[in-house]
């Protein structure tokens, strides 16, 4: 499978619908560049918390964000509502480096794709520890098989 095919929607597996604001777009009519972090950051977030029961308020585990990229290939704007879209490209024992796509509604190819990774630590110390089970358990359903992992 070459490059481009991963990046088709079908390669993703958790699908979350963002309605872009009118703060979104820049002097250019289009949705500025820092603001697609923001979208793969809510749909991590999202899925962490509602599939993978993740406890971010209170939880003694939580999810540090280590690196991240985008490549940008047609603007979207507002008013719209996006689909954004994960995967889990690498999963380890304390960290996780997602897919993660942004989508015009109705498109198979992105506008937006990227990488967002996380490594878990103990809230207090904030060192390195092993992604929660029920957490990893919830990762293992977002591997995209055609895809090399570690």
């Amino acid at each position: 499978m070459d490059t481009e095919e991963v990046l088709e929607k079908a390669n993703y597996r958790y699908f979350l619908d963002i309605a872009t604001r009118w703060m979104d777009n820049d002097i250019y009519g289009h949705v500025n560049n820092v603001t697609y972090y923001s979208y793969f950051d809510t749909i991590t977030n999202h899925f962490l918390i509602h599939e993978g029961g993740l406890d971010i308020q209170n939880g003694d585990i939580v999810g540090f964000v280590v690196a991240s990229s985008c490549q940008y290939r047609s603007p979207i704007s507002f008013p719209g509502t996006i689909q954004s879209a994960l995967r889990v490209d690498k999963l380890g024992n304390s960290s996780v480096q997602y897919g993660v796509a942004i989508f015009r509604e109705g498109e198979i190819w992105p506008a937006a794709h990227g990488t967002f990774t996380h490594v878990f630590v103990d809230r207090g110390t904030h060192k390195s520890v092993p992604i929660p089970v029920d957490v990893k358990l919830a990762l293992q359903g977002l591997v995209s098989s055609p895809l090399q992992l570690t």
